[in-house]
């Protein structure tokens, strides 16, 4: 997941309110008031609406947000790329990355936004024997609609289709697979495991072999269709906070097709403006319906993030935490798993954007010792101790990274590590069990392969589980807890 160094809500409070009248905390979706049988909605029938409608396009804003600064403004450093055009990473990161908060060490990312609106477009990839990777797929909704990959598809050399809502062709013979998305632009990540440093080439070597091919390109045809006639809206944080927010929203919804379960929540969106096309719908508003709209926007800001400290009462989360380490499941998925849950939805958006299904990787986070006090290096030396038994079930790989405090990056060390984990040469004691080393200063030589170095100060643990076992997730594995060293 991709948690942002610059977000536009802060995480505080606690108690997640509802989305609509009558509905609870666990994502309740309830029917329509009479407004919505052609009455005039009262202004507090417009703040209920507003609430309800921005906690269900906060993630689309922020899909949109990183949408336009990669491809359409085109002023990321490191991911910028045209659509349907691959950026590569080619170095894990390390302390020097402060883009985004807790990265990853342990793969090789590859991002494209796919523009489907004219044609599909085809993901090639190699064969990948041994090695753990994942295509992820996510629609403007932030649904994580397709996976290809080790657990998705194989290890086999294959090519996928990306469909658009609108496409109406048929699988080519030499494509495995048609994914449909639900929405004209697609964020593609690719994730590919590097074992250290020394891999890097090889990794490297695999990222050139991934291709983007426009279908008609793919198929042969000399005739390549171009999708013409749109205009970006320029993402402003301001606006996508007030009432102008519905402009936006309009303008993705011009994007998406909604599905027909939702038509019902929509009809009643549709009564404070909000209608695929209408971009300017905000300016209609009288001064006393955007007043009660912009109450409706500010009430669900604090709902999201409310969320944020109450995740385990929204519906479909499992929250799970002991011994200073905290496990959530249910945050990320598929639109039909994830409607009608646009409080998760937001949430996720918030606290970790682009996460993966819980399928694909898990990540408990570790921010207290066993005996609830804050982790701080400054202070003291601390051992985690793994039984023979309670060592974390994978089909991949699994690994825990570093992060000093407030900042949640990586910290310099001595030795350049910044997490450890199965692949990094792990000494293991004559009964199976492992014990790592969490301190500021080297534990001595004998122990140094199971040292993972910490900061002069507070910091935080990520745990990363690649591919977790069916007894991983149920219930949700959690680490040994963190103990202070004798």
């Amino acid at each position: 997941m991709m948690r942002r160094r610059f977000r536009p809500l802060c995480l505080c409070a606690a108690l997640a309110v509802s989305l609509l009248p009558g509905a609870c905390a666990k994502d309740k979706a309830a029917p329509p008031p009479d407004s919505a049988q052609g009455a005039t909605p009262t202004t507090d029938e417009v703040t209920d609406i507003a609430e309800a409608a921005y906690v269900y396009a906060f993630p689309m804003m922020e899909n949109y947000r990183t949408m336009f600064v990669q491809a359409v403004e085109d002023s990321s450093p490191g991911y910028a790329a045209p659509f349907n055009t691959l950026s590569h990473r080619s170095e894990l990161l390390g302390p020097e990355f402060k883009e985004i908060v807790r990265p990853n060490n342990d793969t090789l990312y590859s991002f494209g936004w796919l523009d489907l609106r004219a044609q599909p477009v085809v993901i090639s990839v190699p064969q990948l024997e041994g090695r753990y990777y994942s295509v992820q797929l996510v629609d403007m909704f932030t649904h994580n609609f397709a996976y290809i990959g080790t657990r998705a598809t194989g290890t086999e050399a294959g090519s996928y289709v990306v469909a658009g809502p609108q496409w109406e062709g048929s699988k080519p013979g030499d494509a495995k697979k048609v994914f449909r998305a639900e929405s004209a632009f697609v964020y593609c990540i690719i994730r590919i495991q590097v074992d250290g440093t020394e891999d890097l080439p090889a990794v490297r070597a695999i990222q050139k072999q991934l291709r983007l091919t426009p279908m008609n390109v793919f198929l042969g045809r000399s005739r390549v269709p171009v999708a013409t006639g749109i205009t970006f809206p320029r993402y402003d944080p301001e606006n996508a906070r007030s009432a102008n927010f519905i402009d936006l929203f309009n303008f993705l919804l011009t994007q998406v097709v909604i599905a027909p379960e939702e038509r019902a929540l929509f009809a009643r969106f549709g009564e404070i403006g909000i209608q695929p096309g209408a971009l300017s719908a905000s300016r209609q508003l009288t001064p006393e319906l955007r007043a009660a709209v912009e109450e409706g926007v500010n009430r669900g800001i604090v709902a999201i993030e409310d969320a944020a400290r109450d995740q385990g009462q929204l519906r479909g989360v499992e929250l799970r935490s002991a011994g200073g380490w905290q496990g959530t499941a249910g945050l990320f998925g598929p639109g039909p798993r994830m409607r009608p849950r646009y409080l998760a939805r937001a949430l996720a958006a918030l606290v970790g954007l682009y996460g993966n299904d819980v399928e694909e990787a898990y990540y408990p986070i570790g921010n207290t010792d066993g005996s609830g006090r804050p982790l701080d290096a400054g202070k003291h030396d601390y051992v985690m101790r793994f039984e023979k038994d309670d060592l974390p079930k994978v089909d991949a790989f699994w690994s825990m990274t570093m992060y000093g405090l407030p900042g949640q990056l990586m910290v310099e060390n001595p030795i350049g590590r910044y997490s450890i984990g199965d692949r990094s040469g792990l000494r293991y004691a004559r009964d199976g069990s492992l014990t790592i080393y969490i301190q500021r200063e080297s534990p001595g030589r004998k122990k140094a392969s199971n040292w993972l170095p910490a900061p002069d100060g507070p910091f935080s643990l990520q745990f990363r589980m690649y591919l977790p076992k069916p007894e991983a997730l149920s219930p949700l594995y959690l680490p040994p807890a963190i103990r202070v060293a004798n």
